[in-house]
C-alpha cells in the first residue's frame, strides 16, 4: 500500500464521518440558535432549558437519519472491502 492510497482511504474515511455527525450536529446547531435566541428575548438564563431540548432533537435527528446513516457505513464498508485485494498487490 503507498502512502498516496492511505491517505485516500483517510481521506474518505473522514469524509463518511463528516457525513455522519452533520444531521446530529445540524439539529443541535438549529435547536440551541433557536434556544439562545428564546433566552436572550425572555431572559431567562436557565442551562436546562436549552440541554432537554438539544437532547431530544439530536435523538429525533438520529432516528430520522439512522437508515440512510446505515447505508452510508455500509456502503462505504462494502467499497473498502471489495478494494483489499487491489491494495495487497
Amino acid at each position: 500500500m503507498t502512502p498516496d492510497t492511505a491517505i485516500e482511504l483517510a481521506k474518505s474515511a473522514l469524509w463518511v464521518t463528516i457525513m455522519l455527525a452533520a444531521p446530529i450536529l445540524l439539529s443541535a446547531l438549529i435547536v440551541g440558535i433557536l434556544i439562545g435566541v428564546f433566552q436572550a428575548a425572555t431572559q431567562i438564563n436557565e442551562q436546562t432549558l436549552s440541554f432537554v431540548p438539544k437532547l431530544a432533537a439530536m435523538a429525533a435527528a438520529i432516528f430520522i437519519a439512522a437508515p440512510w446513516m446505515l447505508s452510508v457505513v455500509i456502503d462505504f464498508t462494502r467499497d473498502l472491502i471489495m478494494s483489499i485485494p487491489g491494495y495487497i498487490g
